[in-house]
């Protein structure tokens, strides 16, 4: 089995309109998909997570 995409932090920020200093702020406040440190130091974030973040926003806005 194939492991789940990885998304780079520019490409998620792109897909749910959000700047940088907002997502962050989110982060802060345990409310954004999960980020992953590679080990070059590149943050990345798995599409299974940012899925999972999207429903969960639905289900909170319903």
């Amino acid at each position: 089995m194939a492991s789940p995409k990885k998304l780079k932090l520019a490409e998620v920020l792109d897909e749910i309109d959000m700047s940088r200093a907002a997502f962050y702020r989110m982060r802060a406040r345990g409310q954004a998909p999960r980020l992953q440190r590679l080990p070059n130091g590149h943050l990345r974030v798995s599409r299974d997570d940012l899925d999972a973040w999207w429903a969960a926003c639905e289900q909170r806005a319903a």
